[in-house]
């Protein structure tokens, strides 16, 4: 395949009031609890063209290796896009800071050496069409890195996050859900998991339904179809 997928509209997602409280507790989450150190974690290796989405408020930037030539960071919210903008001036590579959603990614195909998604497959509308969007732009044998939270290990803390989901949660944060299992999707979506391991965010302190998180790598194969 080499078409390119089909544009998105600029500002799909809105959530100003939402996007503005994410910035500053992610912000802080990243310096007080230790999500910085996931973040270099989670690039560390990458090289070539890579494309980020849901790249929020461009936390992920600083901490992307030099090896890397270009990253092409997707952000549907206007007010994250704006400051994502802003962090990748900042940024130790060129980034690129562009208007899409993960489910109509504005690229083309096979286009990229390496992909991130982190702490977004939860908020997507349609998971298994995001992925597969990840799919195509990724060049055979390129890795899909992921940070992600999701569904718990436990029935009880799975089942009070399918409460919280089918209640308040969405509405709350920005349209995530906390019972999703990015790992499951993963693997579903055609992509070979390499490695991972299981989290919680924050690591200390009171779990929250968004605490079991998931950090590895995938790839998608170097042959089959796209």
């Amino acid at each position: 395949m080499t078409e390119q997928s089909t544009k998105a509209r600029p500002d799909t997602v809105r959530h100003p009031l939402f996007a503005r409280f994410y910035a500053r507790v992610s912000t802080m989450a990243d310096t007080r609890g230790g999500v910085g150190e996931l973040r270099r974690e989670l690039l560390d290796g990458l090289s070539g063209r890579i494309v980020e989405v849901g790249a929020g408020n461009g936390l992920n930037f600083p901490h992307y290796p030099a090896a890397v030539s270009e990253v092409v960071a997707i952000e549907p919210e206007r007010t994250l896009r704006r400051l994502a903008a802003e962090e990748g001036l900042r940024a130790g590579v060129p980034v690129d800071v562009v208007p899409g959603t993960a489910e109509a990614l504005p690229v083309g195909s096979e286009a990229f050496d390496g992909a991130v998604a982190s702490l977004v497959l939860c908020s997507v509308r349609d998971v298994r069409r995001a992925l597969a969007e990840l799919r195509r732009v990724l060049r055979p044998g390129g890795e899909l890195r992921f940070l992600e939270h999701g569904l718990a290990r436990g029935r009880v803390a799975a089942a009070v996050q399918r409460g919280v989901d089918a209640t308040v949660w969405p509405r709350l944060f920005g349209g995530c859900h906390t019972a999703r299992d990015p790992l499951a999707e993963i693997g579903a979506a055609g992509f070979e998991v390499v490695t991972y391991r299981r989290l919680r965010l924050p690591e200390r302190g009171v779990p929250l339904p968004s605490s079991p998180a998931v950090l590895g790598v995938a790839r998608r194969p170097s042959s089959g179809t796209a």
